[in-house]
């Protein structure tokens, strides 16, 4: 039985792909690979030499070419970016309140708007909708009126892509992007602010279902099961160490320390650590430090500026955030925008941490504060359609809060989410916003 991000051909695959990414001549290894796909070995034998090759491959000396300038360590990630901690702010209790719901709902509309459409290439997806006249998107997505043929050439997600659809949405359907502010809600309420990376590990396995977990995220969980812990557990046969998924990871810290970018990364970091290293951890990091300033500023672009300070300043993840920022995206038409992504990011993984991070940084400042703009724009930029609309959703949903989202994107959530997690199926979003606001470090001006 082959398990999806487990099967050890691919996690070859992506490894080698990892490894030329930071600088490595693998096509030595890659031709090795090659033979073997083309082969014509039983199963037994294959898995034999498979496993020779990822030793060999594990055993190889291999360069980071940029790893001096991409710490995985938060004392050195302090140090490059020579990092203080926040003073605490002061707020009102009820906007607080407001905006934590707002991010909570806001990153619902979004993850909801793109599930349908997750795995299409942005080639498909314009298709696909153009055949019904709903390109550009404007609205949930709607299977309505699409060709059959071309239902068949681009498949709705398998995971509740269907059930996403504006036709069929009776609430938030369940989705990883959404588990995880929950999963991380319910660390924080047990442990509190003490909490070290194996006692959100050990939530997981309390909690979430293996297959509920998807790249990174379940060789980690796989490599915990096995006795390793962080930072081992995002090392050891983990391909996607610098994927996306630490970054989908981010919210719950945000919305917990509002105004306090620092104590919002550093939440991250323990977490993120569990799954990644370099970029993969910056990811989370990054987006953790824009919720929390999502509070402190009612512009995009000071959001982004402000959180870029959290980041190694030559890591090439602020390479990519600088890039965005370095296009006329307030002056050009979006596809353009979109366009210059793809020539500049287009060799990653579609749920890679750079290429996802450079395409929701483009759609903030591309939206000009419009909520509907900002999760439109992000879809119809293709790659992690619903992770995207998802971090951009909360974003923008905790700078405007709640009473400010459109109820068009909102009312259709019916304040009810889906979710694999124990304990959280069918949970009301008003109560997860007000067990977040609980945790919200401030001090009140009441």
């Amino acid at each position: 039985m082959k398990i999806s991000w487990l099967d050890l051909s691919d996690r070859i695959k992506y490894e080698l792909q990892q490894r030329e990414e930071e600088g490595n001549d693998v096509l030595v290894f890659r031709n090795e690979w090659n033979k073997i796909q083309n082969s014509e070995l039983d199963e037994s034998e294959r898995k034999i030499i498979l496993e020779n090759l990822y030793k060999k491959i594990e055993n190889y000396s291999f360069v980071v070419e940029n790893e001096h300038n991409e710490p995985s360590e938060w004392d050195k990630i302090i140090q490059i970016c020579n990092l203080k901690a926040d003073s605490l702010p002061s707020f009102d209790a009820k906007i607080i309140d407001n905006k934590i719901l707002g991010g909570w709902l806001g990153r619902s509309a979004g993850c909801l708007l793109g599930k349908p459409i997750e795995k299409i290439p942005r080639s498909g997806i314009k298709e696909l909708l153009s055949s019904n006249n709903t390109w550009p998107i404007h609205d949930y997505l709607t299977g309505i009126g699409i060709p059959e043929p071309l239902q068949q050439k681009y498949p709705w997600n398998k995971h509740n892509g269907k059930e996403s659809l504006k036709e069929n949405i009776e609430c938030m359907t369940e989705d990883d992007d959404m588990n995880y502010p929950m999963i991380n809600l319910l660390v924080f309420e047990k442990y509190r602010e003490e909490f070290v990376s194996e006692n959100i590990m050990q939530t997981w396995m309390e909690n979430l279902p293996l297959l509920s977990t998807f790249t990174a995220e379940r060789v980690a969980y796989t490599n915990t099961l096995t006795g390793m812990v962080p930072p081992e557990s995002a090392l050891i046969r983990n391909p996607y160490r610098e994927w996306i998924g630490a970054q989908i990871r981010a919210d719950l810290w945000g919305w917990i320390s509002p105004s306090q970018p620092y104590r919002a990364a550093e939440f991250a970091w323990r977490d993120a650590r569990i799954s990644h290293i370099r970029n993969g951890i910056y990811g989370e990091m990054f987006f953790a430090s824009a919720i929390a300033l999502a509070f402190r500023y009612n512009d995009v672009r000071e959001i982004i500026m402000g959180s870029l300070n959290m980041i190694p300043p030559k890591s090439r993840f602020a390479a990519a955030i600088n890039f965005v920022l370095s296009l006329p995206i307030e002056n050009i038409k979006w596809e353009e925008t979109v366009d210059l992504l793809y020539n500049e990011f287009g060799k990653y993984h579609w749920v890679h941490t750079l290429n996802n991070t450079a395409l929701v940084v483009a759609a903030l400042l591309s939206a000009k504060n419009d909520f509907e703009n900002a999760i439109c724009n992000v879809v119809m930029g293709g790659w992690d359609t619903d992770s995207n609309g998802a971090t951009v959703g909360s974003i923008m949903g905790t700078m405007i809060g709640a009473k400010n989202l459109p109820h068009k994107w909102i009312d259709p959530l019916q304040n009810r989410i889906r979710s694999s997690l124990k304990g959280f199926d069918n949970s009301s979003l008003i109560e997860l916003a007000k067990r977040t606001s609980a945790f919200a470090k401030y001090k009140s001006k009441n």
